[in-house]
């Protein structure tokens, strides 16, 4: 799956979050000031060429909604991530959100209840 620019993946939240919209349905949830509905425009047809969205037409104007659930890209991303920053371990992964993030203990056993789960099922 391609990556996204910051301004694709900004409009792609925004597309997730309503499930389908119109071009200014989607320019309206941006925060002020807002960007102009031609660059608004502009995006949406670069992520439709990129079979990020589709549309359903209704005469000249188009609905729009995702093709790539926010789940789907996610996943992705996280595994580019993985793989170019921790030499594709997700030990080392985990290791640095517990070391950085400061997680409280309730936290950490929430983590290892789903790391036994997961050892469960396999």
């Amino acid at each position: 799956m391609k990556k996204l620019t910051r301004k694709e993946e900004e409009l792609m939240k925004i597309l997730w979050h309503i499930k389908q919209g119109f071009v200014k349905d989607i320019v309206e949830l941006y925060p002020n000031p807002k960007p102009h509905y031609n660059t608004i425009s502009s995006i949406v047809r670069l992520l439709e060429e990129k079979e990020f969205i589709g549309h359903k037409a209704y005469g000249n104007t188009h609905r729009y909604f995702a093709l790539i659930t926010k789940q789907a890209y996610r996943k992705s991303f996280i595994k580019d991530v993985v793989k170019d920053y921790f030499d594709n371990s997700y030990k080392q992964t985990v290791s640095l959100f517990i070391e950085e993030q400061n997680l409280s203990n309730e936290d950490l056993d929430e983590l290892i209840e789903l790391i036994k789960s997961k050892k469960q099922e396999s």
